[in-house]
């Protein structure tokens, strides 16, 4: 290696340090560089669940058969299903979902028993607490999955006619159907990112309101060189973040590692450069931390919804769909999807590698195009 190239990664080295120490010397800055990360990895996994796990219900059985017992203990079985309250009228049915004392109620039928054995329809009454539609509309799938097992088992049993065919279904990526095992992996890109952004944002923005931006020309360091020092601090520490909300994803919430780490994190260290690219070049418009700081945000919420972690891109509108090919997040967090629970290599995520890296080529040259401007 010449001398020159050296010495341009000595100098690219001290900056990337400056960086480094600016950062850590400052203790709010510390705390919000780990502390954030580790704390909304855990209400992700806790508390961002879909998952039906404790649907407080009160149960009228005016049967009082064998049948309406064996169906009850179906329904309590699971353990999804807690009784809270056996009634003896239909008005305090009523009563116990207006005050929110339980979120369905069952109703089984004073002929329920004779119904079934004599071959008719044994309708069972169910009412939903509609205030959350997406719990009552949960706690009704399950209640009606358990019902169709319950038919199909009572028909084998009593010599009727079962259904021919059944669709039994399997999940194979998450077989216990935990939404954390969806949301976590996904989380690892997502929450990587909106520090990464940030402090990619500010680095320029913070020399020129702390007054150091004028020594920093004055430097025998060239517009690629300092762009080069600032760009990797926030590359290694958004990698860090990355390891901390696997470390959590893995070894907390026990959600298994199916892939190659070497994939994985040659994928974040791609998606890494494309969010400090991104970051740069508003730094580079930006004329104090508080411009950055509110660029930033602006564009972290589209970026978030428009990922298709919450909500599948192919159910977006056609204009939707094709912004998301600008939004480095949507293949951050496919990729780590598919590697973590499937396992894929790097051949089948390469879909995903190419738009990251296209990005980041586009991104990074655009932010020192931006900064030499500023500096002329």
């Amino acid at each position: 290696m010449s001398a020159s190239f050296m010495a341009s990664l000595r100098r690219i080295a001290n900056l990337c340090r400056k960086e480094f120490l600016a950062v850590v010397k400052d203790p709010k800055t510390r705390a919000i560089l780990f502390v954030p990360a580790l704390v909304q990895s855990m209400l992700f996994g806790y508390a961002a669940t879909f998952d039906l796990t404790d649907a407080p219900y009160v149960l009228l059985d005016q049967s009082r058969s064998a049948a309406s017992a064996e169906l009850v203990a179906r329904l309590e079985g699971s353990g999804v299903l807690r009784r809270v309250a056996t009634l003896h009228s239909q008005e305090a049915m009523a009563r116990t979902i207006e005050t929110q004392q339980a979120m369905l109620a069952v109703h089984i039928g004073p002929r329920f028993e004779q119904q079934l054995y004599a071959g008719e329809r044994a309708p069972v009454q169910l009412i939903l607490d509609g205030r959350n539609s997406n719990t009552a509309g949960s706690a009704a799938g399950f209640v009606g999955q358990v019902a169709a097992a319950y038919n199909q088992d009572w028909a084998r049993r009593h010599g009727g006619s079962g259904p021919a065919l059944t669709v039994e279904a399997r999940a194979w990526y998450s077989p216990n159907l935990e939404t954390r095992w969806y949301m976590l992996p996904g989380m690892v890109a997502a929450l990587s990112m909106l520090q990464t952004l940030l402090l990619s944002a500010l680095s320029v923005a913070r020399e020129r309101e702390q007054g150091s931006f004028d020594q920093l020309l004055v430097t025998p360091m060239s517009p690629l060189e300092i762009l080069a020092g600032k760009a990797l601090a926030p590359v290694l520490i958004g990698l860090a973040q990355s390891t901390i909300i696997l470390l959590v994803t893995a070894l907390w919430f026990k959600v298994p590692l199916a892939g190659s780490l070497l994939t994985l994190y040659a994928g974040l260290a791609l998606f890494t450069l494309a969010c400090v690219g991104i970051g740069l070049s508003i730094s580079a418009v930006s004329l104090n931390m508080q411009q950055a700081m509110l660029y930033t945000f602006v564009l972290i919420m589209p970026m978030m919804l428009l990922s298709g972690l919450t909500t599948p891109v192919r159910n977006m509108p056609p204009l939707l769909q094709t912004l998301t090919l600008a939004n480095p997040l949507r293949f951050a967090i496919d990729l780590v999807q598919r590697v973590y629970l499937e396992g894929v290599g790097l051949r089948v995520v390469a879909l995903d590698l190419l738009p990251m890296l296209l990005i980041a080529a586009l991104t990074l040259p655009l932010a020192a195009w931006l900064f030499r401007n500023r500096l002329a």
